[in-house]
């Protein structure tokens, strides 16, 4: 939610995270941060399986370029997390459309008649029910490619531990510093997704429109 405001001028916008966290609790209670649940739920799972899948089929078709492992592992998660967004962008544009509506809880549009509602308006294209694909796109492939390059290259280079629980604790460790680095690297991306997908600051302008034109005007106006 704090991801997506307004710019500055907003008089509804969130002055800090939390800032965020009070004012959804004071005017729509509990529930309201659990708004846009359904959607992510029902994209798990065919997300985690076209990713783990996609990912194993893209290095065995690396294995034949002569590419360095390194490189090999990076690329094939840059392959799967691009095929990852465009199974995931449709969930994603209904759970930011219900995050962003600020009437209690109760009182929102199922997710199956906002996914409607959003088709009815602007159909299935870049407008609809596919809008910031692009900045989708960057967020997971980005995300991906770091991740998988990063885990793969670090957990062949530290030895393997033969204690069951320091070989846990190594994976661990290894799977939290990918995570952590590919989500500092990708946030700029999943800025301009919940942007271009959320509401425009003024109704009937469209200010957020492409990936690295709105990471550009956020940039300008907000550093």
């Amino acid at each position: 939610r704090f991801q997506i405001q307004r710019g500055k001028t907003d008089p509804t916008g969130y002055k800090s995270l939390g800032d965020c966290f009070r004012t959804i609790f004071q005017r729509e209670g509990w529930l309201g941060f659990y708004k846009g649940i359904f959607p992510p739920i029902l994209a798990e799972t065919p997300k985690r399986a076209v990713k783990f899948f996609t990912f194993e089929q893209y290095k065995k078709l690396l294995g034949h370029a002569s590419l360095p492992p390194g490189l090999a592992f990076a690329v094939a998660g840059l392959g799967s997390g691009l095929t990852e967004a465009v199974v995931v962008n449709p969930f994603e544009v209904v759970k930011v459309t219900l995050q962003t509506n600020r009437n209690a809880f109760t009182e929102q549009p199922s997710s199956f008649v906002q996914a409607r509602q959003i088709i009815k308006s602007n159909g299935l294209g870049f407008q609809g029910l596919n809008k910031g694909l692009t900045a989708t796109l960057g967020r997971h492939g980005v995300f991906n490619m770091v991740y998988f390059g990063f885990y793969f290259n670090v957990k062949n280079i530290l030895p393997v531990n033969k204690d069951p629980n320091l070989e846990f604790l190594r994976k661990f460790g290894i799977g939290l510093v990918s995570g952590t680095i590919a989500s500092i690297i990708n946030i700029p991306f999943d800025v301009a997704k919940s942007r271009i997908q959320g509401p425009q600051p003024v109704p009937g302008e469209i200010k957020y429109r492409t990936c690295f034109k709105t990471m550009a005007t956020v940039y300008k106006e907000e550093g």
